[in-house]
């Protein structure tokens, strides 16, 4: 369960590995490959052996790609990371693209030519990613290339071997759906789409449905195995069959089967009848096996994603009382905090993630934490996804915002909450800053809309104090949030990509945020719940909002009150009367007194 702190270390640097790659390459006869930070299940957090991008580059971050080239390389990363990625790569080997400013599908084509053959492992490429780069290289007329072995996995003497974490059993009373019924669901969503089976490649998606848990990835209780889901509700998984005992057995039933990977090729090409796939997660190597046995495929999205999203009413009562649960270990954690500062004793961050973590286990249902702790002081907080090892782990200085980032698995939800906290005096640039997050955190918190309107329609509302002021940052405001899954979940997102209508049971972060290189870093963030729609008094529609999660304080020391409306300050006031309400009897006297203060009227 505990986080490790040890420097991450994939021995030689990407410079010593570059010439082992492209001498595979050209063996193979390919001038370049594609290494996305993907595994087979195209999941963002992946085991060991699928760390095939921090291997060859030593960046670590949960999302990039590089591109290998004979005699030139580009990491990909987005604006989460760029920071973070300059850090920790050999800039002289590889150069780093903001891909939210230049896509691997803008840079291929402005420096390859028509004899260049650029290769990619069909596991970890869906067909709308593969679709999108070999239309941008065709003006070029270099060639994308299939390849069956990945040339990093013959060149990766040490690669770890596959997960095999244990299957266990999901509650259906905390599930709220029992396996038969979500299979005859999704079965006929398959039906519905005109075809005879769909392969689930997803792991939280195939965990959801078949109501099982796992340990293949950690942090994350997913089981990795792909299942060709029949319309009729059968269903056929193939994964290590070593990971699955009687009791799991018996519990998924005669209708599913659990195989053999080695049988996967010829199941899914048995199937009677058009396949189902999704074309943004499922592996092209699915593609490439159903064209061969000349099977029909059907394009649409993953039956499994909405139902999953849109969580269910004992999902929902589950995760209202872990997130309570996890505020008052928030709680002890931050009076601890605040106390262990003003007594004048020194803390570093991994002191600050050893006893958040510690506090979490106390309440004796903490699965696991639901990510590595982000503990990021002063400069370190500027790193929006930084984590804290033995090398970079820094001693807080009086006057640093420290910010906090964390999450819980629990049976029941999972939580993500991100606090940023004084030590000492601040400035009132940190005060602006601070505020300026928290309008826009209430601003998401409190907007009403219309059915039909997607994440990016109002991502906005979450900028636009920072905006106002000539500020902003690169990331999302929120993405969606699994029940004892995924701490990170789709299709849901407040972004300025957010294309998913948002549907009452989603639950989203919402987390605005302001980084100053080499100073701070300030982010506030609540889970929040897509609610049900309702017509306010005296309008004459129908109308959805967000009902919050999240029950902890908000650091007052760093409010500019001057800089809120009326409006915001009820609000907040609302809100921490709210907190010391339902956390108040789940603490000791001594930190309860805290809790008053810190929620406190402004």
């Amino acid at each position: 369960m505990f986080q490790s702190f040890d420097a991450p270390s994939f021995g030689e640097s990407g410079a010593e590995r570059l010439p082992m790659v492209r001498a595979e390459l050209e063996r193979v006869g390919v001038t370049g490959f594609l290494v996305p930070r993907a595994d087979a299940h195209q999941g963002e957090y992946v085991a060991p052996g699928d760390e095939r991008l921090a291997w060859l580059t030593g960046f670590t971050g949960s999302a990039g790609i590089a591109v290998v080239l004979l005699d030139r390389a580009a990491l990909f990363a987005d604006g989460r990371y760029t920071l973070q990625a300059s850090k920790q790569i050999d800039t002289d080997a590889f150069e780093i693209v903001p891909v939210h400013k230049t896509a691997p599908s803008d840079w291929l084509p402005s420096v390859v030519g028509a004899d260049d053959r650029i290769g990619y492992d069909p596991w970890l490429h869906g067909k709308a990613e593969i679709d999108k780069l070999r239309a941008a290289l065709a003006k070029t007329g270099a060639e994308l290339v299939s390849l069956d072995q990945n040339p990093l996995d013959t060149v990766w003497t040490d690669q770890p071997p596959k997960p095999a974490g244990a299957v266990r059993i999901h509650d259906a009373a905390i599930a709220g759906i029992d396996g038969s019924t979500k299979r005859r669901e999704i079965g006929a969503a398959i039906a519905d789409k005109g075809a005879a089976a769909a392969v689930i490649s997803l792991p939280d998606s195939l965990s959801w449905l078949l109501n099982i848990r796992g340990g293949d990835i950690v942090r994350s209780p997913i089981v990795q195995g792909f299942a060709l889901v029949q319309a009729d509700g059968q269903v056929q998984v193939y994964m290590d069959t070593d990971k699955v005992d009687g009791d799991v057995r018996a519990h998924l039933g005669n209708e599913v089967s659990v195989l053999s990977p080695s049988e996967m090729t010829t199941g899914i090409t048995a199937a009677d009848g058009p396949v189902l796939l999704d074309e943004r997660t499922c592996p092209l190597w699915f593609v490439e096996q159903l064209e061969k046995a000349g099977t029909k495929i059907v394009w649409g999205r993953d039956p499994c994603i909405l139902p999953k999203a849109t969580k269910n009413g004992a999902e929902l009562d589950g995760t209202r009382v872990a997130h309570v649960r996890d505020g008052a270990a928030m709680v002890r954690f931050l009076h601890w905090f605040d106390t262990t500062l003003a007594a004048g004793e020194t803390l570093t961050e991994i002191d600050v993630a050893k006893r958040l973590e510690a506090f979490r286990a106390e309440t004796g249902v903490l699965e696991d934490i639901s990510f590595d702790t982000i503990a990021g002081s002063g400069p370190n907080g500027a790193i929006v996804h930084y984590r804290v090892n033995s090398q970079t782990n820094r001693t807080l200085v009086p006057g640093d915002l420290m910010l906090v980032d964390s999450g819980g698995q629990y049976a029941d939800g999972t939580t993500d909450i991100t606090r940023t906290m004084a030590t000492g005096p601040v400035s009132q640039a940190q005060r602006q800053h601070f505020t300026l997050v928290l309008k826009g955190m209430i601003a998401i918190s409190t907007i009403r809309w219309p059915e039909g309107v997607r994440g990016r329609d109002i991502d906005v509302l979450a900028r636009a104090a920072l905006w106002r002021a000539g500020f902003d940052y690169d990331h999302g405001t929120g993405h969606g949030v699994g029940v004892f899954l995924n701490v990170h979940e789709g299709p849901q997102n407040l972004s300025r990509r957010g294309d998913q209508v948002l549907l009452p049971g989603m639950i989203l972060s919402n987390e605005p945020g302001y980084y100053e290189e080499g100073a701070y870093g300030i982010r506030i963030e609540n889970l929040v719940i897509v609610a049900e729609p309702s017509v306010p008094e005296g309008g004459n529609r129908p109308m959805l909002g967000f009902e919050t999660l999240t029950w902890c304080p908000i650091d007052r020391r760093l409010i500019d009150a001057a800089l809120l409306t009326v409006e915001e300050r009820d609000w907040l006031n609302a809100y921490h009367a709210e907190v010391e309400t339902r956390l108040s009897s789940l603490v000791r006297e001594n930190v309860r007194d805290w809790l008053s203060q810190a929620c406190a009227p402004i």
